[in-house]
């Protein structure tokens, strides 16, 4: 059951245009443009008045922490096609695949940039924007499970797999940001040589 901000059960319309809210969130997000983090742009954007995104969200806060748990209901985007066989070098394709398709999304642009906006300091995040923080950790948590799900039933060190864990989501952010700058360099190779290095560090 979906409440609004107050508390109360949203109707088959107040769920219509919590829907329609969070799409034009994402849709302005992913565009990156100045206004992008912005509640009233997204509020314009969507036809709404800020009294209607209030009674949805309450306030900014409630609106960004929405948004992150909407993108993370989508459990596929955080599966990893895992082979049939324990094989560590095909586990390690297959969560570098993960991410490389999820970059490609809408929505992780959407988060990258939402992210960008927010404070950088945990402390500061937390004081400023209380229930956006906690989707991050929720989301943080998602990874975590998703990581230990890959690798379940091979005898990998815990303590590597979470250094492994901490590093992909930037390494690979850094790779696919690569690929579209003037550059040299083969993003598959690099990818490949990636995998290896974590393969050999792993094992």
């Amino acid at each position: 059951m979906t409440l609004s901000a107050k508390g109360t059960r949203l109707n088959k319309r107040g769920l219509e245009t919590r829907e329609h809210l969070l799409r034009s969130a994402l849709r302005s997000l992913a565009e990156g443009g100045p206004d992008a983090v912005s509640a009233s742009s997204v509020a314009r954007e969507a036809g709404a008045t800020w009294g209607t995104v209030q009674h949805q969200f309450g306030d900014v806060d409630g609106l960004w922490a929405a948004v992150l748990e909407y993108v993370l209901a989508d459990r596929d985007a955080m599966t990893p096609r895992l082979p049939g066989s324990p094989d560590l070098g095909a586990r390690v394709d297959a969560i570098l695949d993960l991410l490389w398709s999820a970059m490609d999304r809408p929505a992780s642009r959407a988060i990258h940039h939402l992210r960008l906006a927010l404070p950088r300091q945990r402390d500061e995040l937390e004081a400023a924007y209380p229930r956006t923080a906690a989707a991050i950790a929720h989301w943080d948590a998602a990874w975590t499970e998703t990581v230990e799900r890959a690798f379940d039933g091979l005898d990998v060190d815990p303590v590597k797999l979470a250094r492994v864990r901490s590093l992909l989501p930037g390494a690979m952010r850094g790779l696919h940001s690569e690929q579209f700058l003037s550059t040299y360099t083969d993003s598959d190779e690099a990818r490949a040589g990636l995998a290896g290095a974590l393969v050999a560090y792993l094992s």
